[in-house]
């Protein structure tokens, strides 16, 4: 165990728990549509569950963040959401239907997306908000889902679509052992000194501009989320190539993440995410048109390191220097909640209505291209110096 939240062995801890937390998301974000398609569940179908279960994400970060910012120990919450989120996870081995799957895993999607908020502001404070040392950091998450994309591609074509369940558990209750041993950093005493309501900063022009753009980016990502692997394999393309250019994608993300302190130090956060969000834009045109090309899946994946790895590093940095230091958690819920939880949820319930078992996969595409570019549009009204 270390002997300092701030010591070189606790920050490996952190990097292990974003391993497995991202992890999580290389197995079930692009497989579960497979996972639900092989147990004779329509795109419809498949596409509201999405939705229904992202909307569980507005609920869980908001309420441990509240939690863990009265009581001050992120690391407790951490440790009990990890845990109730393999526990829910594991009902999928027992139960079938619509309604029993979408229930159990709306409980696990709460509490596994609630934990985030507690993950990032554990390492925020434990590096002391420096963008390279938390970049160094976080980019582990990016080397979990590269891994696991992977090896659950692979292990889809070797047995059946029930393999990203079991691996899943295996992943989550890796993830909960992890945070048994992190350690946080002691209280500050300014925390409980803060008398500032948070609402203050939440209803202002600034947040409400980045928040409304971060809803509209995530809802542009509804058909990559719900539907690439479908996608790719209507196109041909085999569960471990899947895999691989997902992988691609994070690849790009783990290099980009080395080098966001820098960026974001000299563009600043406002153009960073406006260049992301028009390269977000080119990749899902590309995917609507070009996508029997290999050479044009390539690219649009290696845009993935702006789509999310830039983009997420830059509303780290934002959020993190836009809340003190007592609404950190808060702060990170509200984003995480509403963007992810809204805009994903819209996102992946319009892109299983438009999807049609795979016919309406151009124009759902091309209509998140759209959202993309509305994205970057309303970051324009808000001054560079206020981000």
């Amino acid at each position: 165990m270390p002997n300092s939240a701030f010591s070189s062995a606790n920050l490996v801890l952190l990097a292990l728990t974003y391993f497995f937390y991202f992890g999580q998301f290389g197995v079930l974000i692009p497989y579960l549509g497979v996972f639900l398609d092989g147990r004779g569940f329509s795109s419809a179908q498949i596409g509201e569950l999405f939705a229904l279960i992202t909307l569980a994400r507005i609920l869980g970060p908001n309420l441990l963040a509240a939690i863990a910012d009265k009581t001050g120990q992120p690391l407790r919450c951490l440790q009990i959401g990890a845990l109730f989120t393999f526990t829910t996870f594991c009902c999928a081995f027992v139960i079938n239907g619509f309604w029993a799957l979408t229930i159990s895993f709306a409980f696990m999607m709460m509490c596994w997306t609630a934990i985030l908020p507690q993950i990032e502001v554990l390492t925020l404070n434990c590096v002391h908000a420096n963008p390279a040392r938390y970049s160094k950091v976080r980019l582990w998450g990016s080397i979990g889902y590269i891994v696991l994309t992977v090896f659950t591609g692979k292990m889809i074509d070797e047995f059946n679509s029930e393999a990203p369940i079991i691996i899943g558990a295996f992943v989550l209750f890796s993830l909960f052992m992890a945070t048994l041993f992190v350690r946080q950093p002691p209280a500050d005493p300014s925390h409980q000194m803060v008398t500032e309501s948070i609402w203050k900063k939440i209803h202002s022009p600034i947040f409400y501009g980045f928040l409304s753009s971060a809803i509209l980016l995530q809802i542009s990502f509804g058909p990559y989320y719900g539907f690439f692997a479908l996608y790719t394999r209507d196109l041909g393309y085999s569960g471990q190539m899947t895999g691989w250019l997902i992988a691609l994608g994070v690849v790009a993300e783990v290099l980009i993440f080395l080098q966001s302190g820098k960026l974001i130090a000299r563009v600043g956060v406002k153009w960073i995410l406006f260049i992301s969000m028009l390269l977000t834009a080119l990749r899902w045109y590309l995917l609507a048109v070009l996508a029997d090309h290999l050479a044009v899946l390539i690219f649009s994946q290696i845009l993935h390191a702006f789509s999310f790895g830039m983009a997420h590093a830059a509303s780290m940095h934002f959020i993190y220097h836009y809340f003190n230091k007592k609404h950190q958690g808060q702060g990170q819920a509200i984003y995480a909640s509403i963007a992810f939880g809204i805009g994903g949820a819209v996102g992946n319930y319009g892109a299983g209505v438009i999807w049609q078992q795979g016919v309406g996969a151009e124009l759902a595409f091309t209509l998140a291209a759209g959202f993309a570019l509305l994205s970057a549009f309303l970051l324009l009204f808000i001054s560079a110096k206020r981000m």
